[in-house]
């Protein structure tokens, strides 16, 4: 008995595992993976992970930093205008190294951490990432999307532009002008409603008196809690705001923060913030994912997922430019 049961657990194993994963693997002997064009031009990157540099074609790292940078579940038109606006970074970089090389990669173009390059992910991520078959799927769609945009660029008067671009802008993007203090004709607010269907759309993060003392060298715990209230209080008061209704400065227990530094310094998603006090304890409430600016990347999927290309995603968070090929 105890051996027909073996038998019959091992048969229901080989049907409901094996037997799916043989099949999708004999598929994918007759069907080859999608393989990308890789072209001449090599970059450069330094991975702050291992502190090694490595060079790699540059439609190979195109792919790595779609694949790093955005859901590989999103719409093929939106992954293909992550990977024009990616490649474009990338050749910016590898033409500013040339001249003035970066102080926190010297010997490479690029790296892969994306608090200050782009981020990139390879096959042994992927594959802890999306398991045996998410990964032959997805790799599949990206290459693909990399391939089909192979050697466009964005430019601005025939030059490269500067393809910032973030998660969720919060129903509307930001100008570079309000984020970094400088105009830039193509990085201005747009319209982005698809944002409000992203997962990380609104978000909440609370803080002790004394973490926000430590975090931002305030003394908010020996202030009364009427002080910091949003409505009147003195303690805690916006100075000044965008056009899109972010904060662009505040005043904290006397010291004046600028927005984008205030962000940094207590981990919030965006800086279109409201907050609430609740005894010891102050609740920022966000909306929006990222610094704001260029292409929102769940905005991006939104328009795929009405019928628009990459090309008119692109018109749209960065106006005024132009693909081209190089």
């Amino acid at each position: 008995m105890r051996k027909l049961m073996g038998f019959f657990i091992i048969l229901v194993f080989a049907a409901v595992i094996i037997t799916p994963v043989m099949i999708i693997e004999g598929i994918r002997l007759f069907q080859p993976p999608v393989q990308v064009q890789t072209g001449k031009q090599l970059v450069r990157v330094y991975f702050h992970q291992t502190g090694t540099t490595k060079i790699m074609p540059l439609e190979e790292y195109v792919a790595g930093v779609v694949a790093g940078e955005m859901p590989a579940n999103f719409e093929p038109e939106a992954l293909k205008a992550q990977a024009i606006a990616a490649r474009t970074y990338t050749l910016k970089k590898i033409a500013a190294a040339k001249d003035k090389p970066d102080a926190a990669h010297p010997n490479a173009d690029v790296c892969t951490d994306p608090a200050h390059c782009q981020a990139w992910a390879g096959d042994d991520v992927l594959r802890q990432r999306w398991g045996l078959i998410g990964y032959w799927r997805y790799k599949n769609k990206i290459q693909a999307a990399v391939q089909a945009t192979q050697g466009m660029v964005l430019t601005y008067q025939g030059q490269l532009i500067d393809p910032v671009y973030h998660a969720n802008g919060g129903g509307r993007t930001e100008s570079a002008a309000a984020v970094w203090g400088r105009d830039v004709p193509y990085l201005q607010s747009v319209p982005s409603p698809w944002d409000k269907e992203a997962p990380r759309y609104s978000d909440s993060r609370a803080f002790t008196l004394q973490d926000l003392d430590r975090k931002l060298g305030v003394n908010l715990a020996a202030v009364p809690a009427a002080a910091l209230s949003p409505f009147g209080g003195k303690a805690m008061q916006i100075l000044e705001k965008t056009l899109t209704g972010r904060v662009k400065s505040i005043k904290i227990g006397g010291k004046t923060f600028a927005a984008t530094d205030l962000r940094k310094l207590l981990g919030l998603p965006s800086t279109d913030f409201t907050w609430q006090v609740q005894g010891e304890q102050i609740t920022f409430h966000t909306i929006g994912y990222g610094h704001g600016v260029g292409m929102s990347q769940y905005g991006a999927n939104g328009m795929a997922k009405e019928g628009q290309n990459f090309a008119a995603i692109l018109a749209h968070y960065y106006p005024g430019t132009k693909i081209e090929q190089r």
